[in-house]
Order: structure tokens, then C-alpha cells, then sequence
């Protein structure tokens, strides 16, 4: 439960401001179809972050318990750093005429994840947990938290809400879990 609520929690927070809530925005605004953009984040999702955590899953093997732990914690600890630094939305076409507005979605958002600090979260969280479900569930739930209010409600969110603290609070969250990585501190709770 702790990997799936912490999982949750952490890519929420991340996500907010982000290119691929930008990326929401954007689709919001030129489709105004919030459920098949919806669907398409979801489905973009599942399918990055399964790759991911399977990712994670696999450098759980691969490593040994100490050079893992260090791998990680030093990860978490740059996410910390990276989660700080303001994301812009790249260039996405989207030729909507073509794939449609759900597949647009889905090839947008899953190319915009590819390296993204979701992603990359992913890939920690799943190989210091070793719980794949548990963590693709709680990122996937995440960037939906994240999403699907952008999706909907639009820029009044993003002018309700300050991003810099957002970005703050999950930096912290980020750099407490690097630190307790390091210090080999087995849960939070």
C-alpha cells in the first residue's frame, strides 16, 4: 500500500506544471472533447509507466541491494533537482484529422512522457519497491489526479494554484526519499 499511496502522491505533485499537463491543456483547448483526451491519457499512461516499472523491476535484478540503493537514492535526490526546474510543452503536432482525437492523445502523451520525470519516478519507485502493480497503478492514478482536472476545468486551475510551491513540495518529497535511500531507512511510514 505504501508504494502504490506514496507512488500517488509523488507523480501527482510532480506532474503539476508539467509539459504533458501543458500537453492537456493544450488538447483541451483545440478538441474540446475531454473524454476521449481523458481516455488517451490514460491509455498513454498505462503503457509508459508498465514499461517503466518493468524497467525498475529489472534494475531491482540487476543490481546488487547496495549499488541499488545509492543508484536510487542519488536518482531520487536529482529528481528533487529536476522537479524544480519549469517545464515548457515541446512541439507536438497533432493531426487530429488523421488518428483522431483519442490517438492523438495517446501518441502525444506517450512520446512526452518518454524520459520524463514521471517516467523516470517510475523507474525508481518500482525498483526500490518491487511492487510493479502497486506502482504503475499509483503514477498512472497520479497523472490522472494531475490531468483530468486540467482536461476539464482548463487554465483556472493553473492560475488557482501555485506552481512553485507545488514544484517545492515535491522536490522535498523527492529529496527526503533520496536521503532516506541513502541512509538505507527501509519506509517512511
Amino acid at each position: 500500500m505504501e508504494a502504490f499511496l506514496l507512488s500517488t502522491g509523488i507523480v501527482a505533485l510532480a506532474e503539476m506544471g508539467d509539459k504533458t499537463q501543458l500537453l492537456s491543456l493544450l488538447l483541451a483547448a483545440k478538441f474540446r472533447r475531454p473524454l476521449p483526451i481523458i481516455l488517451g491519457i490514460l491509455v498513454a499512461t498505462l503503457l509508459n509507466h508498465a514499461f517503466a516499472g518493468a524497467v525498475g523491476g529489472w534494475l531491482t535484478e540487476f543490481f546488487g541491494k547496495d549499488v541499488l540503493r545509492w543508484v536510487l537514492g542519488l536518482s531520487f535526490i536529482a529528481m528533487a533537482i529536476w522537479t524544480l526546474i519549469p517545464d515548457e510543452i515541446d512541439d507536438v503536432e497533432t493531426k487530429h484529422e488523421r488518428f483522431g482525437v483519442l490517438m492523438t492523445t495517446v501518441f502525444a502523451f506517450f512520446l512526452a512522457e518518454m524520459g520524463d520525470k514521471t517516467q523516470v519516478a517510475t523507474i525508481a519507485l518500482a525498483a526500490k519497491y518491487s511492487a510493479f502493480y502497486a506502482v504503475v497503478a499509483g503514477t498512472t492514478l497520479g497523472m490522472m489526479i494531475a490531468n483530468v482536472p486540467a482536461v476539464l476545468l482548463g487554465n483556472k486551475i493553473i492560475e488557482m494554484v501555485s506552481m512553485k510551491l507545488v514544484h517545492t513540495i515535491a522536490a522535498i518529497i523527492f529529496a527526503v526519499l533520496g536521503v532516506l535511500t541513502l541512509l538505507n531507512v527501509g519506509s517512511l511510514f
